[in-house]
C-alpha cells in the first residue's frame, strides 16, 4: 500500500464507524443460541467464531467489545475494515488464505491462549461464497477450543452487488442471530480438517435457514440491491 492509500483508509474507517454505530443503534435484536456462547466461556474456553463474510457489519455490532481479534487482509480493503472494527472493540489479526495467513493464525493462537476469542469470516477474504476455507477449523484443532457458528439475517436490508451479497440492515429493522452448538475438532489431520470443514458449511446453512424462518413468521422481508 502506498501512504496515499493508508490515508484513505484512515478518513473511511473515521467516518464509516459513527455511521455504522449510529445505524447499529436502532437495530431490534432477536437471538437464539445465546447460551453456547456462555457455555463456552464458562467452560474456561475461547470461542472461535465463524461466519460468512456477507454479515460482516452486523456481526461486528452484535459481538462488539469483546476483545474478539480478526483476520483482515493486507491490503486497502483489510486496512480500512481493521480500522473501522477497532473501534468497536475487536482485535486484528493481518493476513488471508493468500497473503501473510499462516503468520496471522499464530497471532490468533497466542491471543487465544491469553484469553482473546478468535473470528473468521470463514468464505472470506475473496469467496467463493458460502465455501468455507479451513483455517478456523485448523485453528480450532491446533489448540482446543471450539468453533462457534452463528448466522444473522435482517427482516429488511439492502444488499450490495459483490461477490459476497453483503447485507446491510435498514434502519430499525429486526436482526435476527441464530448461534449454533460449538463444534469441537479433535486435531489436524487433513482428514479431520475437511470433515469439519464439510459439516460446518452444512451448520450454517441450517442456521441460515432458520434465521430466515423466524423472520418469515413474524412478517414479510424487504430487500433491495445497492
Amino acid at each position: 500500500m502506498t501512504a496515499g492509500q493508508y490515508r484513505k483508509a484512515a478518513v473511511i474507517a473515521a467516518l464509516g464507524a459513527p455511521i455504522i454505530r449510529a445505524l447499529g443503534s436502532t437495530y431490534r435484536w432477536r437471538v437464539d443460541g445465546f447460551s453456547h456462547y456462555e457455555s463456552i466461556v464458562a467452560s474456561g474456553k475461547q470461542p472461535i467464531f465463524a461466519f460468512w463474510h456477507g454479515r460482516i457489519l452486523p456481526a461486528t455490532l452484535f459481538w462488539k467489545n469483546r476483545g474478539i481479534v480478526v483476520i483482515t487482509s493486507r491490503n486497502f480493503d483489510g486496512e480500512w475494515i481493521a480500522g473501522i472494527i477497532r473501534r468497536f472493540g475487536y482485535g486484528t489479526a493481518r493476513g488471508s488464505t493468500s497473503r501473510g495467513g499462516a503468520r496471522a493464525l499464530v497471532q490468533l493462537r497466542r491471543d487465544l491462549t491469553d484469553g482473546r476469542p478468535a473470528a473468521f469470516t470463514i468464505d472470506g477474504p475473496r469467496g467463493p461464497a458460502r465455501v468455507a476455507q479451513p483455517g478456523a477449523v485448523f485453528l480450532a484443532g491446533a489448540t482446543g477450543h471450539p468453533i462457534l457458528p452463528f448466522h444473522i439475517e435482517a427482516d429488511r436490508f439492502w444488499t450490495t452487488n459483490s461477490w459476497d451479497r453483503t447485507q446491510v440492515p435498514k434502519p430499525f429493522s429486526t436482526v435476527t442471530v441464530a448461534i449454533g452448538e460449538p463444534i469441537h475438532v479433535s486435531d489436524t489431520a487433513e482428514a479431520t480438517v475437511e470433515a469439519t470443514r464439510l459439516e460446518l458449511e452444512t451448520v450454517l446453512g441450517v442456521l441460515e435457514k432458520k434465521t430466515k424462518q423466524e423472520i418469515r413468521r413474524s412478517g414479510e422481508t424487504s430487500e433491495k440491491t445497492i
